[in-house]
């Protein structure tokens, strides 16, 4: 496997690791995003067994000592697994997530004391970058689970929104909702719910430029549109749950 870099945005820094093994022919990608500032911020840590291709990755771009933030989207392996790698590699790193991930995860988990965030909460990284903390309980799922918007840049870093197979290229100005409802139809690894769209619509009005996709292309162009038509998608499916399930206690 190797890591490969590509700037989506001015600034950041697509870590991409391909892994064809997972869900074949197609394959996975794993991205982290490096937020190049005055403090450093990485989204995603990646698997813990990942660390390695990471850091070298992130040496090419700057020392890793330097990183100042570590966030991440909800406690899972391949968000945050390396965390605490990560925390001992850049002694004046700080991980931040929002209070509930902190109070049930982190403050267990982590190294070293985590920051907590409040929903809307903005972190400046200096040279003009700002990240704003959004709380997105079970969308797409994980009870903390939160993205992160880069407001200079308009960037959202999405986490698991939009999880597709594949790696045919780092960004991308074509349609990444079908991709990503063909890989809910596999994997199922989102916890439907009723405020899904209403999650995702609010996301919507940010208006991000650029989405930043945990697995999968990151996009540039109409984000709204985008998130607009996934908070469809899920609308679609939660329906077709009720129904079904209507159905199944009338019988």
């Amino acid at each position: 496997m190797e890591t490969r870099i590509s700037e989506i945005a001015s600034g950041i820094y697509r870590l991409s690791t391909y892994v064809p093994e997972i869900a074949p022919p197609a394959g996975f990608t794993f991205n982290q995003f490096l937020v190049l500032a005055d403090e450093p911020l990485i989204f995603h840590t990646g698997l813990r067994k990942m660390f390695p291709l990471t850091r070298d990755a992130m040496s090419r771009i700057i020392p890793p000592e330097r990183l100042r933030w570590i966030a991440f989207g909800h406690f899972e392996a391949d968000e945050c697994g390396a965390m605490n790698e990560w925390l001992e590699v850049a002694p004046q790193a700080t991980a931040a997530h929002g209070q509930i991930g902190v109070n049930v995860s982190l403050n267990d988990f982590a190294d070293r004391a985590a920051r907590v965030l409040q929903d809307g909460e903005v972190i400046d990284l200096g040279g003009g970058k700002r990240v704003r903390f959004i709380e997105t309980p079970h969308t797409p799922h994980g009870w903390d689970a939160g993205v992160m918007y880069e407001e200079s840049t308009g960037t959202l870093l999405c986490g698991d929104l939009f999880t597709q197979l594949g790696d045919d290229r780092a960004l991308t100005e074509g349609d990444i909702v079908g991709p990503a409802t063909a890989a809910e139809d596999i994997f199922k690894y989102s916890a439907l719910n009723p405020r899904m769209g209403a999650t995702l619509r609010g996301l919507a009005t940010l208006a991000p430029h650029t989405l930043a996709l945990m697995h999968g292309p990151s996009y540039i162009g109409d984000g709204a549109a985008a998130l607009r038509a996934l908070a469809d998608d899920y609308d679609r499916r939660i329906s077709a749950e009720l129904q079904d399930s209507m159905l199944g206690a009338a019988k």
